[in-house]
Order: C-alpha cells, then structure tokens, then sequence
C-alpha cells in the first residue's frame, strides 16, 4: 500500500500487488486448477462414455427395424479381413463384400461412403452413430482425419464366413437375447472389418483374441445385446493387440476373453 497526491492536493490510497502476491495468486490458480483438472476430465469420460452407448443402442434398434423388414433375419455381417492360422507371419486378405451392415475397412476409409451405402444406414441417417466420440484414431496416411467407424458386430450373427452363426432373431435359443453381444466397441489398432472375430470358450484357440475390443473408457468397452439394451464392461487388463491371433497376455486379460466368450453363440468358429 502506498500513498498518491492527486491535483486537489487531497491524500489516497492506491494499491499495487507486489511480485509476492503475485506468485501467490499464480501459485493458487495453479492448485485449482491441479484439482479442477481431474473432475473435468472424469467428467469428459463420463460424457463421451454415455454418448458411445447412445450410438450402440441406435445401432441395435436398426438392426431390430432391419429384421422387422426381411422376414425375421439378421442384416448380414461380413468379414473383410482373415488369416488361416494363428502366427506372426500371416496377413489380412481383403475381401469386398457390399452386401453388409456396414462395407469398408475402418483405418482406410476416408469418407463416410461406405457407412452410407451400409444396409442398416436407411434406419438412420447419422453417420455418426458408427463413431465413438472418445476413439481418437485417424485414418491410415491422413494424420488429420478422423475414421468413420469405431464399432464391430459379433461374428456370431448374420456372418455367411463362419461354420456357426445366427441367421434369424428366432434362431436365438441356445441362449437369452441379453446375454448374446450384437455390437462392441473395437480396439483402434485392431480394427479392420466389420466383424468382430472371436473363438468360443470350447475352440482350440479359446485363449487366443482374435479381434480385440477397445478400453478407451477408463480401461473398459462399450457393447450392445440382442434384446436392444447396452451395457459398459471394465476389464481387467489393457487391451493391446500384438497383430491376428494372438493369445490372452496376463491372467487379467484372459479371465477377460473368457468373459466376453460367454456372449458369443456357442461353437462359433471364423472357419
């Protein structure tokens, strides 16, 4: 506090912060700011979390319209993407397949096109349904661009590329609706397809992923099941995938195979 003379020659009072007090104000919006931080961003997670199940439940409603117009049966689920056996070495082969709920390979497609020409798009004309808001990958060689699709569908319904799989609602019986996945939120360095690739608890490779889900959600996936309502899963490991066919790396990561594999139709093999 200092003292000034003004031109009436009276005495007041004006107040400068010192270098001190600056810091500290400084040093103090810095520790709200520490505590702020967190809260917003849970709140963030919270809210593209919520957002993602929104997507899942409109895809899954589609599907329902989809099968109230063809006579009962599953829209079909192509697979795009295989290899013939679990080593290092193997590829994916492409195969184009149109006739699908949702054409197009997800690190390579960069417009909304292949979603559109989709057989569930007439249902829904957003496109952005099909993209989790919190899955932040681009498309190969466009650093700037965004994908147009986040999710897959179990290889256990509607797919003509595997031994075992659903072809109608009403082929449904081995199990309830709420316990069979239809659509899951997919690992961004896993995705390819469509399809979501996943050997049965009783296959020869039960240990292995195939396909792997995303745990973008505070270590966790969204998923969507075939009586319509949608569910977040915690896993107990990150999810990381090392390429095809690759097995369970942890106990946690296991125990979490096994569990998404008790929502798959039984004996479901990709060939």
């Amino acid at each position: 506090m200092r003292f000034r003379l003004t031109g009436n020659r009276r005495w007041s009072f004006a107040h400068a912060f010192t270098l001190i007090e600056l810091l500290v104000v400084i040093a103090i919006i810095a520790i709200l700011a520490a505590l702020l931080l967190p809260v917003l961003s849970r709140a963030k997670m919270r809210a593209q979390t919520a957002a993602c199940l929104n997507n899942l439940e409109e895809l899954e409603q589609c599907c329902h319209l989809y099968s109230n117009d063809f006579n009962d049966y599953l829209v079909p689920n192509q697979v795009g993407g295989f290899v013939s056996a679990p080593t290092t070495n193997d590829v994916l082969s492409s195969v184009t397949n149109v006739n699908s709920w949702c054409p197009g390979l997800a690190p390579y497609d960069t417009t909304p096109g292949n979603v559109e020409i989709g057989l569930l798009f007439p249902y829904d004309k957003s496109t952005a349904i099909y993209h989790c808001p919190a899955d932040l990958s681009t498309v190969d060689g466009y650093p700037d661009l965004p994908r147009t699709r986040s999710y897959c569908m179990d290889i256990s319904l509607g797919c003509a590329d595997t031994a075992s799989t659903y072809y109608k609602y009403t082929d449904i019986l081995q199990q309830s609706p709420d316990h069979l996945f239809v659509f899951i939120d997919t690992q961004e360095n896993d995705i390819y397809d469509a399809t979501f690739g996943i050997f049965s608890a009783d296959s020869y490779y039960a240990d292995y992923w195939l396909d792997v889900p995303a745990d973008r959600h505070d270590q966790g996936a969204n998923l969507s099941f075939a009586d319509g309502h949608v569910e977040h899963w915690s896993w107990r490991a990150p999810k990381i995938t090392y390429g095809p066919f690759w097995p369970a790396d942890s106990t946690g990561d296991l125990q979490d195979l096994q569990k998404l594999q008790q929502y798959i139709k039984p004996g479901v093999e990709e060939f």
